[in-house]
């Protein structure tokens, strides 16, 4: 019988920055081919987290496996082979082509003097047409429009061959169109990813399974419909709001309340009619609800 090997395993990750604690016990699993959102407020130890995956941050503590290896037993040429990381921002001053670009993905897989092959320049073309450049291959990368260079940085990923992807908040420059087209994407390349994302029906809508992060620990991992409840967006995020499914594709969809307009009797947060109180089923409550003594 053959072993289930996940393609990320990390167990009681720590990390602090002096005498401050940024992660505490973080733990997260994730089989292959999936996508893992990482959700959470901002301060939530999201960025952290991921730059302890791809090891830019040691673990003051905890233990961290890629498909079955530790990760401190791999070399950096190793470890390069197998992750390939996209930032939230761009790098700027990069005087090439998109093509060039693109073709740093090769860098892992080449040695210290090899040329460039023809078979080379098929991925690279290969990648550009996959992301939706290919017209766009022999332009400036300074050029591009946000979107396109976040395409063209998850072209260089794909040239990278890796098994792992993992970005920080991608879509945090884009409008929406380009967003949803980023998260599309990378469903489609059919490896395994990890993503920060700060929208919540995006990361709903096109993850398998959600991390939601708080204060530096971890709240829940579990698939969009167990991680988000109103309960907990309420108890992390402090708004309220009503989850419903996605006509769609079923999954949560959520309506937030807005305008925090005071503070309720007892302290709590009121958003219009909505206020910080729950019921016993982890609904909730209106004023009108509470006026009629339900809950």
């Amino acid at each position: 019988m053959i072993k289930d090997v996940s393609a990320l395993s990390a167990q009681g990750l720590c990390w602090h920055s002096g005498e401050r604690q940024i992660l505490s016990d973080v733990s997260v699993s994730l089989s292959q081919g999936k996508m893992l959102g990482i959700i959470g407020p901002n301060g939530a130890g999201k960025s952290t987290l991921l730059r302890c995956l791809y090891r830019y941050l040691t673990p003051s503590k905890g233990d961290i496996c890629l498909f079955g290896h530790s990760v401190g037993d791999l070399s950096a040429k190793a470890f390069a082979q197998q992750v390939a990381v996209v930032l939230q921002d761009t790098p700027h001053h990069f005087d090439m082509t998109t093509a060039q670009l693109v073709a740093l993905g090769l860098t892992p897989h080449k040695g210290a003097f090899s040329l460039t092959s023809e078979q080379d320049k098929v991925q690279v073309r290969h990648a550009l047409a996959t992301v939706g450049l290919s017209e766009l291959a022999n332009q400036s990368y300074e050029q591009l429009s946000g979107g396109e260079k976040q395409r063209a940085l998850i072209a260089r990923a794909i040239v990278q061959r890796p098994k792992l992807l993992i970005l920080d908040e991608p879509t945090n420059h884009l409008d929406i169109r380009y967003q949803i087209q980023i998260l599309e994407l990378l469903r489609s390349l059919d490896i395994t990813v990890v993503i920060s994302i700060h929208d919540l029906n995006l990361a709903s809508a096109l993850c398998d399974q959600l991390l939601l992060l708080n204060r530096g620990r971890s709240v829940i991992q579990g698939s969009p419909a167990e991680v988000l409840t109103e309960q907990q967006i309420g108890e992390v995020f402090g708004v309220c709001c009503q989850v419903l499914p996605h006509p769609q594709h079923g999954n949560p969809q959520i309506n937030y309340f807005y305008g925090y307009s005071h503070l309720g009797e007892q302290g709590d947060l009121v958003h219009g009619d909505a206020i910080g109180v729950t019921s016993a089923n982890g609904r909730f409550l209106t004023k009108s609800d509470l006026k009629e003594g339900k809950g």
